[in-house]
């Protein structure tokens, strides 16, 4: 850490707060070595050992989210600014009396709308919520103000997490840091977009059917699924389709969030796996079953060769497994779940409040059986079975992250990718649900950019339960690639 870089930030910070705030604002966007541009650990040790007041980082942050917010809508129900300013000044005064909370302490968060964070909206994206304020935290967000963080707001999300695109009725339509006018993924698109375009440190996240790693392809950050264990109570032989996770713009940030917000115990040190040790089965499209927009795999495999050339075994491979079955077990499982939202659904004034796709889900619902479950569950331990076979061989599988690149926001979902119709809103995305369904480790790593600047990530699956491998690999990898390195050209309001 440069202590003599700090400095120089804080008498510039230092001079900017005499002036009114509307000033400030210009005035904080303009510094050349913004504190945003920190990542999360180097902020957090900035904050620790006193090179920047909480004060100085809220400003900054605070000053960016409102130069680029409007544009990219990631961040929404935003406290009061005077409001954060109080906050960060009772955190500057804790550090002044000895104490300090933790890693986060004084960093500015913003929760993803589908957890509630005491005394902030909780919409879940749904007009049927518009006016709900939470009177409690959530477990997640609990453990993330114990470690010192300040909430400034939430991140946009689809209406009750539904779909890989971040619209809503409440609050709109979340933008791609790289292209505002493209859909930045989802449902944790408010997290990405928030942190491909600097205005959070770090971000929390939830994935079910890819929420936490398209957000992270579309929006060139990292986005990690972890094994289901993780963050709840579940195990090995009871794996729950959904869970939380964590994003970073680096895989270290990315682990200092999963620490923070886990319930398993994690290591305490993580270290950059041996590539020349290590052996990936690259699923790639499954031998034409996934339809890919032009350029997905191209984009994956030249990036499989960085890491073939660090001394990684790259071989393809093909699950012996019939995918079709794959996909109704996956949809069988998922329906099910929606049955309890049926008391909205029988309700018609509420039913005319929830968009198409739940409707439908819900529908669907109710045409499944017992012998429907039941078959969709021999399937799932099938597939784990087949999965325990391949990674006997393999220490990783990989395949893209997503089928198509970002796509414009205002399409609530791709119909057709290369000629071939999408038969269901969700089909688009059925590349995910191998991991999903698996419970798997799962890191969304970047892998570049198309010719039209559309970023592109791959999904790297571990065994259950092998989280620090998969992580471990993705510091490796960030080793000898430079793509978070390539930050977007952000349009202010």
């Amino acid at each position: 850490m440069n202590r003599r870089h700090f400095i120089r930030n804080t008498a510039l910070f230092g001079a900017g707060m005499a002036l009114p705030w509307s000033v400030r604002q210009s005035f904080a966007a303009s510094l050349n070595s913004d504190l945003t541009a920190l990542t999360a650990t180097d902020l957090s040790k900035a904050i620790a050992q006193k090179h920047a007041s909480c004060v100085e980082v809220m400003e900054a942050y605070l000053a960016r989210i409102h130069r680029y917010n409007p544009t990219y809508n990631a961040i929404v129900s935003l406290v009061d600014d005077d409001e954060l300013m109080r906050q960060a000044r009772l955190a500057d005064d804790e550090l002044a009396r000895g104490q300090y909370r933790g890693w986060m302490h004084g960093m500015p968060h913003a929760a993803k709308d589908l957890t509630p964070v005491a005394g902030l909206p909780y919409t879940s994206g749904s007009p049927m919520f518009a006016g709900r304020i939470s009177d409690t935290d959530s477990n997640l967000v609990a453990q993330i103000r114990s470690a010192g963080a300040i909430f400034i707001g939430k991140t946009n999300t689809p209406e009750f997490g539904l779909g890989s695109q971040s619209y809503n009725s409440v609050f709109g339509a979340t933008g791609s840091a790289y292209n505002p006018n493209l859909t930045s993924g989802g449902s944790s698109g408010g997290a990405a977009s928030g942190l491909g375009t600097q205005m959070l440190p770090v971000a929390d996240g939830s994935d079910m059917m890819g929420s936490l790693r398209n957000p992270g392809a579309f929006n060139n950050v990292i986005g990690y699924r972890p094994s289901t264990d993780v963050m709840s109570n579940s195990n090995a032989s009871n794996r729950g389709l959904s869970t939380s996770g964590p994003m970073g713009r680096n895989t270290a940030d990315t682990i200092k969030l999963l620490k923070t917000i886990a319930v398993k115990a994690l290591p305490d040190e993580f270290t950059a796996a041996d590539l020349s040790q290590t052996r990936i089965g690259w699923l790639g499209n499954l031998n034409s079953y996934f339809a890919m927009e032009d350029g997905v795999l191209e984009l994956c495999e030249s990036s499989l060769n960085f890491v073939a050339d660090a001394g990684a075994k790259v071989e393809q491979v093909t699950p012996q497994f019939v995918m079709t079955d794959l996909w109704e077990c996956w949809t069988t499982l998922r329906h099910s779940g929606r049955s309890g939202m049926l008391r909205y659904y029988n309700d018609p004034k509420i039913r005319t409040m929830l968009k198409p796709e739940m409707i439908w889900e819900i529908e669907q619902s109710l045409v499944l059986t017992d012998d429907d479950r039941a078959r969709a569950n021999v399937i799932r331990q099938n597939w784990y079975r087949e999965l325990d076979r391949m990674f006997d061989e393999f220490d990783f599988l990989a395949l893209p992250t997503a089928q198509v690149f970002p796509y414009p926001k205002i399409q609530h979902w791709p119909t057709e990718i290369n000629g071939k119709q999408m038969d269901t809103y969700h089909r688009w995305m059925e590349i995910v649900i191998l991991g999903s369904l698996g419970g798997l480790p799962i890191v969304n790593v970047p892998v570049g950019f198309d010719e039209q600047g559309r970023p592109m990530g791959m999904q790297i699956m571990g065994r259950f339960g092998a989280d620090k491998k998969v992580l471990e690999f993705a510091l490796a990898y960030e080793k000898i690639t430079d793509y978070l390195q390539r930050p977007p050209n952000l349009i202010s309001a």
